[in-house]
């Protein structure tokens, strides 16, 4: 809208609605004529002090598809809160509550940034990263270690792309077309870990492993997975 038609609007407050109508309308035409925003912050201030090419909106509004949460202000948008958004970027620090763009996961964690309310470092996903507790795992990838001191005491996983062999970490997604043959409880920092296999007939599944397409399970061996019982792959 432009400064002509928010003048109007300015002056028909006076007459339809008095004074203080009128008041709050001739506020937005200046805070327009001086660059600024609705939360009072002129167009300088409302980029973070390091940049971006984002905007604010108020607390509530939706977040972009493809974008983050970057920065905090507690007295935009009237005191109701406002909150930085722009596009994401490998390594880029997000706020507490920021979404995880596709593609990205969590590597790292403070509880100061963000003005006091905690920040993430979004990471573009590759084989061998490692990232914080809570941190999505991308489709197609395993989590294969854990650390318990890791991502500032809250705990890391290690997340690889699959291999026929490869030991994976309890609660690690399974990728298609591989199955788990073996069990250790002591894997994974202590947490745990189980081993992937692509599937072929002749291996010997663990209890709770998924069959591919293309395949049946036929005899069952208590002594299979490590003592856990298994079944024995064929082909469909």
């Amino acid at each position: 809208m432009s400064v002509h038609q928010l003048l109007r609007r300015a002056r028909a407050a006076v007459v339809g609605r008095g004074i203080g109508a009128a008041a709050a309308a001739f506020a937005l035409v200046a805070a327009v004529v001086l660059g600024g925003t609705v939360s009072g912050m002129s167009v300088a201030e409302a980029k973070p002090a390091w940049g971006g090419s984002g905007k604010w909106a108020c607390s509530g509004q939706p977040v972009a598809a493809g974008n983050v949460i970057t920065d905090y202000d507690s007295k935009g948008c009237g005191g109701y809160g406002s909150w930085y958004q722009q596009p994401a970027k490998d390594g880029i620090w997000t706020c507490s509550g920021s979404p995880v763009v596709a593609g990205y996961v969590i590597t790292d964690h403070t509880t100061y940034g963000c003005r006091g309310i905690g920040s993430w470092r979004h990471s573009l996903v590759h084989d061998g990263i490692w990232t914080c507790s809570g941190s999505p795992v991308v489709p197609g990838y395993v989590i294969s270690n854990h650390l318990r001191a890791g991502c500032g005491g809250i705990g890391s996983w290690q997340h690889n792309l699959p291999h026929d062999g490869i030991w994976t970490c309890s609660g690690s997604p399974v990728v298609a077309g591989y199955v788990i043959t073996g069990h250790t409880t002591y894997g994974c920092d202590g947490a745990g870990s189980w081993r992937h296999n692509t599937a072929r007939a002749g291996l010997w599944a663990c209890p709770g492993s998924p069959v591919p397409p293309g395949f049946r399970s036929t005899s069952y061996n208590a002594g299979a997975c490590d003592g856990l019982g298994g079944w024995l792959l064929a082909r469909a």
